[in-house]
């Protein structure tokens, strides 16, 4: 998807040639006493997708919004088309034809598509002076044709996939007549043909001459769209090279300062008694007759693509939906969970895919998400003892929360430390079975390396693990057995001297060497 897979091409050399639509050079910000970024120079050229990577907390958000004239440089200078600028709003960057879209959408969900476009843009007058609104109407549906996509324009936002609320955010930065659209991670909530759809739109904007600035933690999106690729750490600039020549490897040394091979932790297991036995489980049109063991001081992967009924699985085994038939059995004894509750006072807890809806209360504090899980033991009269603190800090230490104070709200964690508040809340019931699903979705490699840390200590404690993931990569290393989900049914299961890729992608799709579009390889990202 890249303008040109060999730098040395004449497409590439006409890019490299042109005036760049914004130059940062010896950029640097601080906080009070912490410096964001320092130093660095970041250039974007007409028609090229600049890939920008790193770990949370690298920079990455941090330079964009400097472009997009949320902060103002400390130290360093800002051009547009070869001419010194100052921004000192956002306003004035898109003025100037910089466009942003953050990973949180800032599209407003009880305004039409036409009305979120306009929203702060331009908007045609009658000869009477109202606003013309056929006219903003006219001018939304020809901007989403020109994405590819036709869409009724009076529609409220809200209503719309995540992957057609996107098209509507870049629509919105073409109204603005954008040169360069900053990207924050805009594929965290897509599927894979969704993806696809968007790397399409992109490559129409390249085409015509919009510049790209791609933000992600998905290295293998990096490799198949961008052109250039700059890797910040710790606020510095690292490098800026041609896409074709780096790889997985290479990236993640750059980015964290180490070996791809080093980032997953796994001791050797003993798997104990059985601690979770489910037997003929079913439920119509998610999952059939489904059979699963998980013994204590064990790490099962459960694989495959999505849609596959994984989650749905794990939210029946904790009481979240009801099975329609079947069984389930805690230490060989049968049980009844028609509810989180009952399954927690079992010993068991699910951990959910998306933490920032279903795991977060974003506006409480760290303190009091930790300690959601335990309200029913430590509640006195009431009210919330010392004990609280006192559990929160320990957890915080054990885990390695870093960013802000427990006191501080949730919200301002960078994703990794999110999710690690997601694990101390699990922890803090003290479970035996952890049901864990994408634990390290969205989150940079450093901080994915914590976490598997964190999973196999848990192991070798004696819990039992049940490790959902669409990273092959993960399961595979994570894992002491295997089991593939297809279409509702186990198609498969391996022993850890057995899984490989080519089996469980074969079980996963049904079919040998066929590839699974919706399961992703490597990944490196979230917010910061």
């Amino acid at each position: 998807m890249s303008l040109s897979d060999d730098p040395g091409t004449q497409g590439a050399a006409t890019v490299a040639e042109a005036l760049p639509v914004f130059r940062l050079q010896n950029a640097t910000k601080r906080f009070g006493g912490v410096t964001a970024v320092e130093d660095v120079d970041f250039d974007l050229r007409p028609g090229e997708v600049h890939a920008l990577v790193g770990e949370n907390g690298a920079g990455k958000s941090t330079l964009m919004k400097i472009v997009h004239g949320l902060y103002t440089p400390d130290e360093g200078t800002l051009e547009v088309g070869g001419e010194a600028v100052e921004f000192s709003s956002p306003r004035d960057a898109e003025g100037a034809g910089i466009a942003m879209i953050p990973q949180e959408l800032d599209l407003f969900p009880e305004l039409s598509i036409t009305e979120n476009l306009f929203v702060g843009r331009h908007r045609p007058r009658t000869r009477w002076g109202t606003l013309d609104q056929a006219a903003m109407r006219a001018e939304a549906r020809e901007r989403l044709r020109s994405l590819g996509v036709d869409l009724n324009v009076t529609t409220s936002v809200k209503g719309l996939s995540a992957a057609n609320q996107q098209i509507v955010a870049i629509a919105r930065a073409l109204v603005g007549e954008a040169k360069a659209v900053v990207m924050d991670e805009p594929t965290a909530s897509l599927t894979d043909r969704e993806v696809q759809q968007l790397f399409r739109i992109i490559s129409d904007l390249t085409s015509g001459g919009v510049g790209v600035v791609y933000i992600s933690h998905r290295l293998e999106e990096i490799f198949t769209i961008s052109d250039r690729t700059t890797v910040l750490r710790d606020g510095r600039h690292i490098i800026t090279a041609p896409a074709s020549e780096l790889d997985a490897e290479k990236l993640v040394n750059l980015m964290v300062g180490r070996p791809l091979n080093e980032l997953f932790t796994r001791s050797p297991h003993s798997p104990g008694e059985v601690a979770l036995e489910v037997r003929g489980l079913s439920r119509a049109g998610e999952f059939e007759d489904v059979d699963l063991v998980l013994r204590r001081s064990e790490i099962v992967g459960l694989s495959g693509l999505v849609g596959a009924g994984r989650s749905e699985l794990a939210q029946s085994i904790f009481g979240i939906r009801s099975p329609e038939s079947g069984e389930i059995r805690i230490d060989g004894a049968d049980v009844q969970i028609r509810s989180p509750q009952a399954a927690m006072e079992r010993g068991i807890f699910y951990v959910p895919e998306e933490r920032r809806s279903q795991g977060l209360i974003l506006p409480f504090s760290i303190k009091n998400n930790i300690t959601l899980s335990i309200l029913d033991r430590i509640a006195r009269f009431g009210f919330l003892p010392r004990s609280e603190r006192q559990t929160a800090d320990r957890f915080a230490k054990e885990l390695s929360i870093r960013g802000a104070k427990v006191s501080d709200p949730v919200s301002r964690l960078s994703g990794g430390n999110q999710q690690k508040v997601v694990l101390a809340k699990s922890l803090a019931r003290e479970p035996s079975i952890l049901l864990l699903d994408e634990p390290t979705r969205g989150i940079d490699v450093g901080a994915k390396s914590e976490i598997y840390r964190l999973i196999d200590d848990l192991a070798k404690k004696g819990k039992a693990i049940l490790l959902i993931s669409s990273e092959l990569e993960e399961v595979l290393s994570m894992s002491d057995r295997v089991v593939v989900m297809r279409e509702g049914r186990i198609t498969g299961e391996f022993g850890r001297g057995e899984a490989n890729q080519q089996v469980v992608m074969t079980a996963a799709t049904g079919g040998k060497n066929r590839p699974a579009p919706e399961l992703r390889g490597n990944e490196a990202s979230e917010d910061e």
